[in-house]
């Protein structure tokens, strides 16, 4: 099958998988076989009246009518990769280490990264981020600060972690008395130029340009890198 196949294709697919002729598919789904035929060839397409007749009669979901459930539901990549860190794409700037895993995999749904942060301050952070999608965040090693577009500031201990959209603006520091703390990050979006935005996220700024944590919080949106 196709990478986005048509209703016609499914058809063809599940018919194939069941042995059956186009005649005991329309016995069994109470479709004419003229019906069928122009169906399996996309020459017409089905009502949804028509589709839940389907549906009900093959005893499946509706879902795998559909190109997206399909892919979704039954394919299997089996792709796997190990995060080690001495395998990472490391990433080093004056207040962050950032080790990107698993970086063999293309066009990731997620993007895993260990980051050691020594910020220990916004006016060090800088403007907070946004970006496409969602992330998790997790604390290995010491304390930090999450700083959000739209709450209070939370403090999250070893062992605490925080779900957040990340298209929210958003940055973490390390807490007051910690010299450096160790979380796992885990960032999720169909924007497949999100790790490059991601790797450029504390590119120095210009010069004179420090932020101090008086003033009113500032978010800039990451954008991909240009070529």
């Amino acid at each position: 099958m196709s990478a986005h196949p048509t209703l016609g294709c499914i058809l063809r697919e599940l018919r194939s998988h069941r042995g059956w002729t186009l005649k005991e598919m329309s016995e069994h789904s109470g479709i004419p076989v003229s019906t069928l035929s122009k169906v399996e060839h996309d020459r017409l397409t089905l009502t949804y009246d028509k589709l839940l007749q389907l549906s009900q009669k093959l005893n499946i979901r509706m879902s795998e009518l559909f190109a997206e459930g399909e892919g979704d539901e039954e394919g299997v990549t089996a792709r796997r990769s190990i995060g080690r860190q001495e395998d990472s794409i490391r990433v080093t700037t004056p207040n962050y280490d950032y080790y990107y895993l698993c970086t063999e995999i293309r066009k990731k749904r997620m993007i895993p990264v260990l980051t050691k942060i020594r910020a220990k301050s916004l006016s060090e952070f800088g403007d907070l981020v946004r970006h496409s999608g969602e992330e998790y965040v997790h604390v290995l090693e010491g304390q930090i600060v999450v700083h959000t577009e739209f709450y209070d500031p939370v403090v999250l201990a070893e062992g605490e972690g925080i779900y957040i959209d990340s298209n929210m603006g958003h940055g973490y520091v390390a807490a007051e008395g910690c010299d450096e703390a160790l979380v796992l990050g885990v960032c999720s979006s169909t924007d497949e130029s999100l790790m490059s935005s991601l790797m450029t996220i504390h590119e120095p700024g210009p010069p004179g340009l420090e932020r101090s944590d008086s003033e009113p919080l500032r978010v800039r949106r990451l954008s991909r890198p240009a070529a």
